[in-house]
């Protein structure tokens, strides 16, 4: 790899993968340690006018934007800005930004799967400011690849899966939407994306836009929820039975929450050569990790 990479957020579970698999190939990231109030305008400044590096991958955030039960607007405000600027850095200093983003932006009333051509209406807070913040890196940096990701799963506490596994563990019943879809996309799976991405920049290829990415075989949360209990039970032989479908419009979630999230992947593969991967298979190790640290 001949760019030198920053990488913000390098101690999340997202960030860790991406330096395991980085590792394994070779390719090393700047990953510096976050300021104790977490990266902000000041703190990015300074970062970049100190460091120059070719390319940015803002995994800053990632624990607010794909696993926390709920995100402050106050928390995503700030975010905002810190995006904001960060295009402007990248801009300035002719580096490449790598920004993450999510099927939130979406309203999830379309049944068939979403290409980057369809039009964001999000619903709820967070989708409403990854949208914003997809606007203002795509007329800020124009050298920037924006990656939407499907229902990201890692072993991160208090993340989407900790929640789960720890409801199955004490509950006497859990309930699942059999009418809500998308694309679920274990963590390493999504870091061996980025990787593909970093390697194809690093030849000078102008692949710059933005780009959708999910796990192999959409399907509903019911049988994503059946399919990690399963998984689990080698670890928690203890742990429910079933999970108990229940519609999506009953769901606590469901203002925030799209319906239809299956995003189309067809542009990422003939751009990159990237092929999704089924996302059963990447289930073991991702439970065996989680059951390592819990």
């Amino acid at each position: 790899m001949r760019m030198r990479l920053m990488l913000l957020g390098g101690g999340n579970a997202l960030g860790q993968a991406l330096i395991r698999l980085g590792a394994e190939e070779d390719i090393g990231f700047l990953a510096p340690r976050p300021p104790e109030q977490g990266w902000d305008v000041p703190s990015l400044t300074q970062l970049l006018d100190d460091t120059r590096p070719d390319a940015v991958i803002n995994l800053a955030y990632y624990f607010d934007w794909f696993q926390a039960e709920e995100t402050s607007t106050e928390r995503l405000a700030s975010q905002e800005r810190a995006v904001e600027r960060l295009a402007e850095l990248c801009q300035h200093h002719q580096m490449l930004l790598l920004q993450p983003s999510s099927y939130r932006v979406f309203d999830g009333s379309r049944a068939t799967a979403y290409s980057e051509k369809e039009e964001q209406v999000p619903l709820g807070l967070r989708g409403q400011a990854l949208w914003r913040m997809e606007q203002s890196v795509r007329a800020v940096c124009p050298r920037h690849v924006l990656l939407r990701f499907g229902w990201l799963m890692d072993e991160s506490p208090g993340g989407l899966l900790d929640r789960f596994l720890r409801r199955a563990e004490k509950d006497d019943a859990l309930f699942a939407a059999d009418d809500r879809r998308g694309n679920p996309t274990p963590v390493d799976d999504a870091a061996r994306v980025l990787i593909a991405v970093l390697k194809q920049l690093d030849c000078q290829a102008p692949l710059w836009g933005t780009y959708h990415y999910g796990g192999h075989e959409a399907t509903t949360t019911l049988a994503l929820g059946q399919a990690l209990l399963g998984e689990a039970r080698v670890y928690r032989p203890t742990l429910l039975d079933s999970v108990t479908p229940q519609a999506h419009a009953a769901r606590p979630d469901a203002a925030d929450e799209p319906q239809h999230a299956v995003l189309a992947c067809k542009k990422i593969f003939h751009t990159f050569g990237i092929k999704p991967r089924a996302w059963r298979a990447g289930l073991p190790a991702l439970l065996d990790r989680y059951y390592r640290h819990v």
